[in-house]
């Protein structure tokens, strides 16, 4: 701990005020002790100089509590100086006592409380004496407090600290996650607009381009948000799948299958459609006759599950971590939801492949 790891006791002075009235609780008690036992004993009159010198005590002690504070934040406890801040303590402790037993020894002057025995040097020296057990030990609990709070607060501000770290990180990794996908769904719409081209089928050219174009003004005009509306999420799949069907033609059959009261849930942006573009790449591609995709989406409990299936020849162990665009799905999962998220790969039972994103099920209200 260094004399910088000390801030809450610099940025904030209200709280000496606060620990030195803090001393008005022991001090009110100590007077209404002293009021009872006078009552009790008989006394007709209230001894109230006896009252106010019992709480003044206590008073003193808490007006003197900012040398301790003073001393820890300028003599942190460090192992490696250990020798020096025990006698620097100590020193405090004493310097503790003198100043209680100075202010205590004027009060009862003051108060004509103090029974004095003719000899000032030997009466403070002797008041001094019988005050330091009680000072030292109300010094080292004061200190003890004070470092106890100083460890907590560090401990909650390197939390903290932490905390802002991993979401920066998060965050750029999440960016640069996002960063990739849109290139590669780029690369492999020119590549399919390039066949198209070599193919002379001009007209299916034409139309891929405009709805690329519409595709990638959303892209470049979102406003790089981590998650949307699933709704948004499916208009985007369809405009992409639009694509796919001006490359295959009749060869691309779509099919819906979402609950519209899951419109709002909230999905993060582009999670589909590299599970579509695999659908699309690995199930219709291989097919020679016409193919189905599936695109689903229920609620399972307190989960979303998102789902694409191809007819296509069907799911092999070794797509697993096959592809960008399955792997960028994963980490982006990872990254925003833990292990609270998963995609699973698997054949169907009638054949081809089922990607399944399964995720806790949030709408606007809880983000």
């Amino acid at each position: 701990m260094t004399t910088a790891s000390l801030p809450m006791l610099r940025r904030s002075p209200p709280r000496w005020l606060l620990i030195a009235l803090a001393g008005l609780v022991p001090a009110t008690l100590s007077a209404l002790d002293a009021y009872v036992q006078s009552r009790l004993a008989g006394q007709r009159r209230v001894p109230w100089p006896n009252v106010i010198f019992s709480s003044s005590e206590w008073l003193f002690l808490a007006a003197l509590t900012p040398i301790v504070i003073q001393l820890a934040r300028r003599v942190p406890l460090r192992r490696d100086r250990i020798g020096r801040v025990v006698v620097v303590h100590v020193v405090g402790a004493l310097l503790l006592c003198i100043g209680w037993a100075t202010l205590g020894i004027a009060c009862g002057w003051l108060l004509r409380t103090y029974p004095w025995q003719g000899h000032f040097g030997r009466d403070y020296l002797s008041w001094i004496m019988t005050s330091v057990p009680w000072s030292v030990v109300m010094y080292f609990a004061f200190l003890g407090c004070v470092y106890a709070f100083t460890y907590f607060a560090e401990a909650r501000e390197r939390e903290a600290q932490q905390a802002r770290l991993s979401a920066q990180l998060a965050e750029a990794r999440l960016g640069a996650l996002r960063m990739q996908l849109n290139p590669h769904f780029l690369f492999n719409s020119l590549n399919a607009l390039a066949v198209l081209v070599r193919d002379q089928r001009t007209r299916d050219a034409s139309r891929m381009l405009e709805l690329l174009g519409a595709v990638l003004r959303q892209v470049l005009q979102g406003e790089k948000r981590q998650e949307v509306p699933l709704s948004e999420e499916l208009r985007f799949v369809e405009r992409y799948l639009a694509i796919e069907q001006v490359r295959f033609s009749d060869r691309l059959q779509l099919r819906w299958s979402v609950d519209s009261s899951l419109d709002d849930a909230l999905v993060p942006e582009f999670i589909l459609q590299p599970l579509v573009e695999n659908a699309v790449r690995h199930g219709i591609a291989k097919r020679s006759e016409a193919g189905t995709i599936e695109v689903g989406a229920v609620a399972d409990g307190g989960q979303l599950v998102l789902s694409v299936r191809d007819d296509g020849p069907g799911y092999r162990e070794e797509q697993k971590d096959a592809g960008v665009g399955l792997a960028n799905v994963r980490a982006r999962l990872e990254t925003l939801f833990g292990s609270a998220a998963s995609l699973e790969l698997r054949r169907g039972e009638s054949g081809g492949t089922i990607a399944i994103v399964r995720l806790t099920l949030r709408r606007p209200s809880d983000a």
